[in-house]
């Protein structure tokens, strides 16, 4: 697993911020807007200088979500004890939705006046982080595709991985996503009015809104066949998923959460899994009132009232848009590997109109199966469940 956020520059990092209740929400430093005294992010302090020098990159040869990406997806793979990406059939699938917005947003005026920044320009696309991650890792004549679901991207990308695998179509995927901090998004959720003006409140009945972030995040899913024959350690295993499109709203959740439901019930059955058996639920989170009204109604329709232990792990690093899935998926196999529930942070006010409590406290109790939601614009909603036993 490799991931870079607002925590932390490694998933070591992430992990010792989660248990500790540290936050990276703050003000916007790095992007001059006009909206920077009125928002709080989810920002990585680091500078693009300094990830291209990590990279060994020339100065301002890529985008923010294409430098972030490599990095994380290298530490993915060095944590794998890959030594020949090639050695198998390998692919990479990545998830992103700002693509190189930040920096063809930079460059579009002089677009007009001059040729010098038009590797810029022409690296808006999405696919543009996908293929200048391919190039970092080595990956050569391998299969490489983008997923852009809005913010359940990256959790697409695993299900997408693990379909491939478990076909018999690759031995090996490196999935997940990457975003960056752009004016184009801050504006964007600013005309949304979905932002909020100071630390963002899961789950809480006075939450205001989210808090952007950006991040990448990145893991390695092998075969059973491949992780025997390179006698791997095995971190976790992808026991189900389900993706579903509830099609009711661009950019709202249904009001009863019947894509969410409809996901969740399509993992714990491709799991072979009863609700009762989920021990802790990374819930999407957001803050907005949209997205965790609709979200708690779909738990308690799911688990029937019997809601396990839940927390929104978006007031620690901000809503990191298509990364959503992939980060949130390495702090579900963390909390496997560790026994823990994060706290929910910034909670205070149980919602109105249910009885649903997200934990608050850091929690140290025995879990084998967690449950990550992650539900994009357009009403794309994926669930993915984590186990420590195939």
């Amino acid at each position: 697993m490799g991931v870079i956020s607002a925590i932390g520059n490694n998933v070591r990092e992430n992990y010792g911020a989660l248990v500790a209740g540290r936050t990276g929400i703050s003000r916007i430093t790095h992007i001059d807007t006009v909206h920077k005294n009125d928002i709080m992010v989810g920002e990585i302090p680091t500078d693009n200088a300094k990830l291209e020098e990590q990279l060994g990159l020339p100065r301002d040869s890529w985008s923010r979500t294409a430098l972030l990406g490599a990095i994380a997806a290298q530490e993915a793979v060095h944590q794998a004890g890959i030594s020949d990406i090639n050695d198998a059939r390998t692919g990479l699938i990545s998830g992103t939705t700002v693509g190189g917005m930040d920096k063809s947003e930079q460059y579009f005026y002089d677009y007009f006046e001059n040729d010098r920044a038009w590797h810029h320009i022409n690296g808006l696309h999405a696919g543009d982080s996908t293929r200048k991650i391919a190039s970092k890792l080595g990956l050569e004549e391998s299969f490489a595709t983008t997923i852009s679901t809005a913010c359940s991207s990256a959790a697409n990308a695993i299900m997408l991985g693990a379909r491939m695998i478990k076909s018999g179509q690759l031995d090996r995927v490196v999935v997940g996503g990457t975003d960056s901090l752009s004016k184009f998004t801050i504006n964007g959720f600013k005309t949304l009015m979905i932002l909020s003006d100071t630390y963002n409140t899961p789950f809480d009945d006075k939450r205001k809104g989210l808090n952007l972030g950006e991040a990448a995040a990145y893991l390695v899913l092998e075969s059973p066949a491949l992780v025997e024959k390179e006698n791997r350690t095995v971190l976790g295993y992808i026991k189900g998923f389900g993706n579903a499109n509830d099609a009711f709203h661009q950019t709202a959740s249904s009001d009863n959460g019947d894509g969410a439901v409809l996901a969740m019930e399509k993992a714990l059955k491709i799991a072979g899994l009863t609700p009762d058996k989920v021990d802790y639920i990374n819930a999407h989170g957001t803050a907005t009132p949209n997205n965790d009204l609709s979200e708690g109604r779909a738990m308690l329709r799911i688990f029937d009232k019997k809601v396990p232990e839940f927390s929104s792990t978006k007031a620690y690093t901000g809503h990191t848009l298509a990364v959503a899935g992939a980060i949130e998926a390495i702090y579900s196999v963390l909390a496997l590997q560790n026994n823990v529930v994060y706290p929910n942070l910034n909670f205070k006010n149980p919602m109105q109109e249910f009885e649903l409590l997200p934990q608050t406290e850091l929690v140290r109790k025995e879990l084998n199966v967690v449950l990550s939601n992650s539900f994009g614009f357009g009403g794309n909603c994926t669930t993915l469940l984590f186990s420590k036993e195939v």
